[in-house]
């Protein structure tokens, strides 16, 4: 599955890089950030999940570095959902630098309610509207 697509540029600023001359770790997990809410504005947006009392949150992160994005560069970041089960989805993402891929990222979300802080079963809007993001029936899944 490829719901929830986005595409977008990604500016190097002068402070994520760090003292070895490339971007520091903590500048991708922010730019993945970024994306993740831009995805969500596109598609799904957190002001629908937090008038229900809940919020998506991220369980784990997994980024592998295969060549560093330095000031200049000029990288283009892609992100979807990949997979949903009945209480987690997983958002991969890839960074690109002229056409070379750079980055890679895996993360594993759920909803939790905003009260409890305890996982709940992904909302059935939220399930409906990335199946028709990816035109796939979800009879099929």
């Amino acid at each position: 599955m490829k719901a929830f697509y986005i595409e977008t540029d990604i500016r190097v600023a002068t402070y994520d890089i760090d003292f070895a001359g490339h971007v520091s770790n903590i500048s991708y997990l922010r730019w993945l950030e970024d994306m993740r809410r831009t995805m969500f504005d596109k598609y799904s947006p957190f002001s629908e999940f937090i008038a229900r009392g809940m919020t998506p949150v991220l369980v784990s992160t997994e980024i592998k570095y295969k060549r560093p994005v330095r000031l200049f560069d000029e990288p283009r970041g892609f992100m979807c959902i990949s997979d949903l089960t009945k209480t987690s989805l997983i958002v991969e993402a890839e960074i690109f630098v002229q056409n070379t891929l750079v980055t890679s990222a895996r993360h594993v979300g759920v909803f939790v309610d905003i009260a409890t802080m305890k996982p709940v079963r992904l909302p059935p809007s939220f399930v409906d509207a990335v199946y028709a993001s990816a035109n796939v029936s979800r009879a099929t899944n």
